[in-house]
């Protein structure tokens, strides 16, 4: 049975879709074939890239030199085996972890207290418990989108977006927690500042630690 939709965006990418909504089943599950493939895929004529997202898998060629049939086959039969096991031990292996020293005192730490019902250090204690995954990197270079957030920390996007959010902002955004790489207009909910220098080498699949500066 097919549980993907397949189609293409332009004449040089193909795109498998998962879903329509984040689940961390699913985004665990396309980080893994993700993982699988991009190695694999590097070393064939005209690939230029892969790229996860929250609901699906994107395939970047080189239309005059790509074999999309042999391409695209590598990729199904991935996704098929991924989708198959209730494991993501590839995944587990290769991720790194980063640790980010966060000073919680964002702007809308307030608001994202308020707005769950929480004092402001319960939301930094629930934000400093899990270890995030990186699920893609968007919409800026390096910005990273985490799965992992606690269910108590969701908090609408603001209504009218900033115009300049600093580099280093750690934020909130519905279900997602990230980071500004960069000065950037951005519409999340900020709660804290760290240092965005490791942002650079971070991967998709990669995992990612918060500490609250105060504890160390």
């Amino acid at each position: 049975m097919t549980f993907f939709r397949k189609y293409p965006i332009g004449d040089s990418c193909l795109c498998w879709s998962m879903g329509n909504a984040i689940d961390p089943v699913v985004s665990r599950k396309i980080l893994s074939a993700y993982r699988l493939l991009k190695n694999d895929l590097s070393t064939q004529p005209g690939f230029r890239d892969l790229v996860p997202s929250n609901t699906a898998l994107a395939l970047h060629y080189d239309p005059l030199i790509s074999d999309i049939d042999d391409l695209t086959k590598k990729i199904e039969q991935v996704i098929q085996r991924v989708w198959a096991s209730e494991q993501s031990e590839e995944m587990e292996k290769a991720a790194k972890v980063f640790q980010f020293v966060v000073r919680y005192s964002g702007e809308d730490l307030k608001r994202v207290a308020s707005h769950n019902g929480l004092s402001v250090s319960e939301v930094i204690e629930r934000h400093t418990s899990p270890i995030y995954t990186v699920v893609m990197i968007g919409f800026i270079p390096h910005f990273p989108y985490l799965i992992g957030l606690d269910k108590r920390l969701e908090t609408p996007r603001l209504s009218s977006p900033r115009t300049k959010v600093p580099a280093g902002s750690v934020a909130i955004g519905g279900a997602q927690t990230g980071v500004y790489p960069s000065e950037s207009p951005g519409g999340w909910n900020i709660i804290g500042t760290t240092d965005p220098e490791a942002l650079k080498h971070l991967e998709p699949g990669d995992r990612i630690k918060f500490c609250e500066e105060s504890d160390l």
